[in-house]
């Protein structure tokens, strides 16, 4: 059975800017063919059982020439495959999706095409740069400004001076000098307010400004390398209103995050919202465990020490056909903010709540409010900490573990590199970057001791939140980040 291949636009480099229905795509597929210019945050996109091929082209330099692609995806979509080929930016503006496609079509293989974000407006509206304006530019015009192999960049430079609109060109850095001065020759004022934009839209991003009369000698003195697009027009203000992302309190930072694939996206939306590149790189995943419950009527406490110990507690009672209504004489404990609120999500109201979020400062406000000989279910990982358990039999309750889920470690199909901080919610998620990334060396933020412990132990340079929520979390991330500026 022939399978099928999508042109997928990845976007600029921000993993956020991939479309929805690009995400979707992706996370089902079986292959990925994928270019040099697919950052990390979209790779975390990759289900773990695909298969992905790197045929990544940079200037002067292409291992597996189009024509091979071309055939590569003929050749797995006639496997029975579902075929992504990844391409930065839109897979139609300087693409090559067109061929990619026409090859496609050609040889029998059903295909879709989805739209991409472009980086000559992304980079630039990331780098405080309009391309249109009321005031300044009514049109914007793109243009490549890369040459085929052996020849001369084939631009109408009379043409683009007599517009009014913003020029942005497309893979350009080397011919910066040449661009420059042929506009000038075409008749633009030398001090046309130009700039170029390195790796816009991510942690790295970088803008030069200067003029037609100056860019050039500007961007070889800082050592801009690829890729970055060339912005030329009167747009390029240096106006404060419009730098909005660099204002932001986490730009410029490459932050990774460590949690379950189900529990990353939260924290990851609270670091995008502050200016964060966000890397999501589960290390962990959660097994529901299906232990038969007991009663529940004969409990005089319920505790929780995890969210995730609550929502498989409550799988089970769904799968097991339980009314939580037996454990309605109960008293209701969790560990931590967190925790509370996933049972008040859940309809229960949380009675204790220690003021430090540990086992051990549990036990102490349980014990307040406790009688001699009471019965305790504890819901919790196949692997729990022994501070609680151990506090509360010490006191004579009686205690029932029921272990409700297991904590394995996971591996993606990508590594990540050039981590400014990386978030650590568990000491589960400490040891699984640490077998996922042998010998790697992060600054970690972590959520608590036990978790700063684990890190510790590695030679890790660590942070610990105040407390052990996610908003002391990201408070943690900006200090440590605040700290290098």
């Amino acid at each position: 059975m022939t399978g099928k291949v999508w042109l997928v636009g990845a976007g600029p480099g921000d993993a956020g800017l991939i479309t929805v229905k690009g995400k979707a795509v992706l996370e089902a597929a079986d292959v990925v063919v994928h270019d040099r210019l697919v950052g990390d945050g979209i790779r975390a996109f990759i289900p773990t059982w695909a298969r992905c091929i790197d045929v990544g082209k940079e200037a002067g330099h292409h291992p597996v020439p189009q024509e091979k692609i071309q055939q590569l995806l003929i050749q797995e979509a006639r496997r029975g495959q579902r075929v992504v080929r990844l391409k930065g930016g839109d897979p139609f503006l300087f693409g090559r999706g067109a061929e990619e496609l026409e090859a496609l079509k050609a040889a029998g293989i059903p295909c879709e095409v989805v739209p991409g974000v472009t980086s000559a407006v992304a980079a630039a509206t990331y780098a405080g740069i309009p391309v249109t304006h009321r005031d300044y530019a009514s049109s914007v015009h793109i243009i490549t400004a890369h040459a085929k192999a052996g020849g001369e960049i084939n631009i109408n430079f009379k043409a683009l001076a007599q517009l009014e609109g913003t020029l942005v060109f497309l893979m350009g850095l080397t011919a910066l000098p040449r661009l420059c001065q042929g506009l000038i020759a075409a008749g633009m004022f030398p001090d046309t307010p130009a700039a170029v934009i390195e790796r816009g839209t991510t942690a790295r991003q970088r803008r030069v400004d200067g003029t037609l009369a100056t860019l050039a000698e500007k961007a070889q003195k800082q050592q801009v390398a690829p890729p970055a697009l060339i912005v030329v027009g009167q747009v390029v203000q240096p106006k404060q209103e419009w730098n909005w992302l660099e204002a932001l309190p986490l730009f410029g930072q490459r932050v990774l995050v460590t949690r379950a694939e189900d529990k990353a996206e939260e924290l990851a939306a609270m670091l995008r919202a502050l200016g964060a590149e966000v890397l999501v790189f589960p290390c962990i995943a959660t097994q529901l465990l299906e232990p038969v419950l007991p009663p529940l009527s004969c409990y005089n406490w319920a505790v929780f020490t995890s969210p995730t110990g609550v929502d498989c507690f409550f799988a089970l009672l769904k799968k097991q056909r339980v009314d939580i209504r037996t454990l309605a004489l109960a008293k209701v404990a969790a560990v931590g903010a967190s925790t509370g609120a996933a049972l008040e999500r859940r309809g229960l109201r949380v009675d204790v709540v220690p003021e430090v979020y540990d086992g051990v400062h549990l036990a102490e406000a349980m014990l307040a409010q406790m009688n001699q000989g009471d019965s305790v279910l504890i819901p919790r990982a196949e692997k729990g900490a022994l501070g609680l358990v151990d506090r509360l039999r010490a006191k004579g309750m009686i205690v029932d573990e029921l272990p409700v889920y297991r904590t394995v470690y996971t591996q993606g199909n990508w590594q990540p590199t050039d981590i400014d901080l990386a978030l650590f919610t568990s000491a589960s998620t400490v040891h699984g970057f640490a077998r996922a990334c042998l010998g790697a060396k992060v600054r970690a933020i972590c959520i608590g001791k036990q978790t700063a412990a684990a890190a510790k132990s590695l030679g890790w340079k660590v942070k610990v939140a105040q407390e052990a929520t996610l908003a002391a979390l990201v408070k943690a991330t900006e200090e440590e980040a605040n700290h290098d500026n």
